[in-house]
């Protein structure tokens, strides 16, 4: 199979593949997945909410807005470098190779706040770790900054599609949205950006917002997609769970549109049986959120990914670190004892 990657990726081509059989998207996408990303290797990547509360946006999915009643709405002061830099030590130790830092604004504050987030990038990324951020807009000079430090990727999701957008959100426009991705390219930063289902959209929604990611050029690098968690407080708090075989339908079609994008299975986990998130493994999704807290929603243990990769036979990133390790300090093996084998 030869892939041919496309920008020109129209809706109703997009909503096409969205309604196949569930059979025929499988096999499509783990075509492709085959092809692009040879091998069943998960990346795993934590997230800490460095700054929660008091954002100024009104998304309506989200306990940190202040326009919501959750009790996370209220402003919390931002974390210190060193205690974040102590979680990314030991997220590290637990398997994770990709640290992301999530700060409840809607734009980067310059001073002392951006100062301390550019020595936290730099801290991450001297253990060895990739390092992702998502803090709002950014000016130019905010994402050259953010770039000089070593900054991996800048995490700014679309969330819906431009269609059903100001259903969810009123205080920032999508084209706004898009100006912070172009911002984060002309750096030189990766783009870690997807959505959400389960947040009253249509299937055409969905679509959409698929059809702007897949004819960015290049795609994004990350292509997070997430379930709802639908948080008492917010104005979507009486939503229904979404439908886990809707979310395998969306980890699939992101597969084909964007072969080489890593998608990343995130938040709506906890509310997934592990045979349903095993088929967005092979639907091909291939990172996934380790650690028990998601920003400031559940996501399950360390021990219950690791036993659920384990019964999925797919390897983490950190078991292929440790496997090149031990191939490099082992014995070589001599002729003589090649021939004797």
């Amino acid at each position: 199979m030869t892939l041919t990657i496309r920008h020109d990726w129209s809706t109703e081509e997009i909503q096409t593949l969205l309604e196949l059989p569930l059979m025929e998207l499988l096999w499509r996408a783990q075509t492709v997945h085959r092809e692009a990303n040879p091998g069943y290797r998960v990346q795993l990547a934590s997230l800490l909410s460095v700054k929660t509360g008091g954002c100024e946006e009104d998304c309506a999915y989200c306990s940190q807005s202040i326009f919501n009643s959750s009790d996370l709405a209220a402003f919390e002061a931002q974390m210190q470098v060193e205690p974040v830099l102590k979680r990314a030590r030991v997220a590290k130790e637990a398997g994770a190779d990709r640290f992301c830092m999530g700060w409840a604004w809607r734009e980067i504050r310059d001073g002392a706040p951006f100062e301390a987030m550019l020595e936290m990038v730099r801290g991450v990324r001297g253990m060895g770790m990739e390092a992702c951020v998502t803090a709002g807009m950014l000016t130019d000079d905010q994402a050259s900054r953010l770039a000089e430090a070593g900054l991996t990727a800048y995490n700014h999701n679309l969330d819906t599609s431009p269609e059903h957008y100001d259903r969810i959100i009123t205080t920032r426009t999508f084209q706004e949205r898009l100006e912070t991705l172009e911002r984060v390219r002309r750096a030189g930063v990766t783009l870690c950006c997807g959505g959400i289902i389960g947040m009253g959209e249509t299937l055409t929604d969905r679509a959409s917002m698929l059809q702007v990611l897949a004819t960015m050029d290049p795609h994004p690098e990350s292509v997070p997609v997430n379930g709802l968690v639908a948080v008492e407080g917010t104005p979507l708090e009486g939503r229904e769970t979404f439908e886990p075989l809707e979310l395998v339908r969306m980890v699939a079609t992101a597969r084909i549109l964007m072969p080489h994008s890593r998608v990343r299975l995130s938040a709506g986990r906890e509310s997934m049986t592990r045979e349903a998130q095993i088929l967005c493994l092979q639907a091909g999704a291939d990172s996934i959120f380790y650690g028990d807290t998601l920003l400031t929603t559940g996501n399950p243990d360390v021990e219950a990914d690791r036993q659920l990769l384990a019964d999925a036979g797919v390897q983490a990133s950190w078991q292929e670190q440790e496997e090149a390790t031990s191939l490099a300090t082992c014995t070589p093996i001599n002729s003589s004892d090649a021939a004797a084998a």
